[in-house]
């Protein structure tokens, strides 16, 4: 099967929307062969995309979960469930979507307070593509097609949330993301979450070992004063439609999506955190993709050796003190930077020249003559990923990753946090931390 090409009409939906987002939908968007069924409102003032592959024994706890906001909250936004599979997908995978499309199609008295609807991504022909098709394809999908359903007429644009079918959001959710982005001035916000508690004591102690290395890595980009410095949590994440247009939308990963997903925010308009509620994923297992909390936890449980080792903090210390030198002066020639980064250590010297730092650096300059240009510039050229496979770099070297014990209570110290012990003491300070508030 191959996704079907955008159609040029959809230009003509309503003359209320904005020109960046008709021209995205004319071009960029999926329009077919998927639809919406469900309530048939237009005039939402965001919409919450649910990706569901065989999730019918979770998917309807979160949303009897979103249920619980407030009504007035409720009424204004869409509730949308993109239940789907490849069309190499399981046999039960297969026989658990066609329950959930039954299940979404029937109601429920529980979930009579949301806007509810869906998209059938999951019967013959409406199938994901074999490949290619995952995770992200489902989420462009769901907010493609949400697009053509929310109200331009307001001020400010309408939202697009991201959550998963296995993650529990709390009765302040929708008046905290929306309250959020009538502040905010940037198009992206990540929503804080904590890993709901294991099943066992095994399973509990292996999701906060691997809650515990997602928070230390935040908080070393934190410290280094990194733009890329948030969460990339599939489930916890949001933006502005018009922000959704102008990055181009959602990626098709298959893993990963919500990493490169808030990475294009960040580059074309920034992300923010944002407070005053928190979202309850999963701590399960999953062989579904190659990263990411379900494969930690099968990893961690299997006892796999290696299996989620932590980030020395020599490599956040490095990337400090390269991020402080290349904000300092912006006429100095790339030949400069690399003798300056050689001193700070020979293994990120050898990173920038793999990277070709010095012709990257020569191009910044003549596209970007304003210093606070050029200092964006870089940093969407050090982006993220970049950032990622310097810390990995440097942990192939002579800073190899480490068993919690041996390095966490070194970080917070350096972090300036107390030097707490304990997988479980360090995830609660850190909790407290980056929450903010009473998780």
């Amino acid at each position: 099967m191959t996704l079907t090409a955008p159609d040029p009409g959809m230009k003509q939906l309503s003359a209320m929307i904005p020109s960046r987002i008709e021209k995205y939908l004319a071009s960029r968007a999926f329009t077919g062969p998927w639809e919406i069924a469900g309530t048939a409102r237009k005039d939402f003032d965001g919409a919450v995309v649910i990706p569901s592959l065989a999730e019918s024994r979770l998917l309807f706890s979160t949303l009897r979960s979103l249920a619980q906001n407030p009504q007035e909250q409720l009424s204004h936004f869409l509730i949308l469930a993109v239940v789907n599979h490849r069309e190499d997908a399981s046999s039960p995978e297969k026989a658990d979507n066609r329950e959930t499309l039954k299940r979404l199609s029937a109601g429920g008295r529980d979930l009579l307070a949301l806007q509810l609807a869906w998209v059938d991504a999951a019967s013959p022909g409406l199938e994901l593509p074999g490949k290619g098709g995952g995770v992200g394809t489902a989420r462009k999908i769901g907010f493609d097609l949400a697009l053509s359903r929310l109200n331009y007429s307001q001020p400010s644009s309408p939202l697009l949330i991201s959550l998963d079918a296995d993650t529990l959001a709390r009765p302040d959710y929708l008046p905290a993301i929306t309250l959020h982005f009538q502040k905010s001035q940037t198009p992206g916000a990540v929503i804080p979450f904590c890993h709901q508690p294991g099943v066992n004591p095994e399973q509990d102690r292996a999701i906060h070992r691997y809650e515990l290395f997602l928070r230390t890595y935040v908080l070393g980009l934190e410290r280094a004063a990194s733009p890329y410095a948030f969460h990339t949590v599939g489930s916890a994440m949001a933006c502005t439609a018009e922000g959704y247009a102008r990055m181009g939308g959602m990626n098709q990963r298959g893993a990963g999506e919500d990493f490169y997903f808030l990475q294009h925010l960040a580059k074309t308009g920034g992300v923010s955190r944002l407070k005053g509620t928190v979202v309850y994923p999963s701590a399960r297992t999953s062989h579904r993709v190659p990263f990411g909390t379900g494969r930690s936890m099968t990893d961690l449980l299997s006892r796999k050796e290696g299996a989620v080792l932590f980030y020395r903090v020599e490599c956040f210390q490095i990337l400090a003190d390269w991020l402080a030198l290349a904000s300092q002066s912006p006429g100095r020639e790339g030949k400069e930077y690399l003798e300056k980064a050689l001193k700070i250590s020979p293994y990120l010297f050898d990173f920038l020249i793999e990277n070709k730092f010095e012709f990257v650096w020569e191009r910044l300059q003549r596209n970007f003559r304003d210093s606070r240009n050029l200092g964006k510039g870089f940093h969407d050229w050090f982006d993220g990923l970049k950032t990622m496979k310097l810390i990995h770099h440097l942990s192939a070297g002579p800073y190899p990753r480490e068993e919690p014990e041996r390095v966490v209570s070194g970080l917070l110290q350096w972090a300036g946090l107390e030097a707490v012990e304990g997988t479980d003491s360090q995830l609660e300070l850190l909790r407290k931390v980056q929450i903010g508030e009473e998780y």
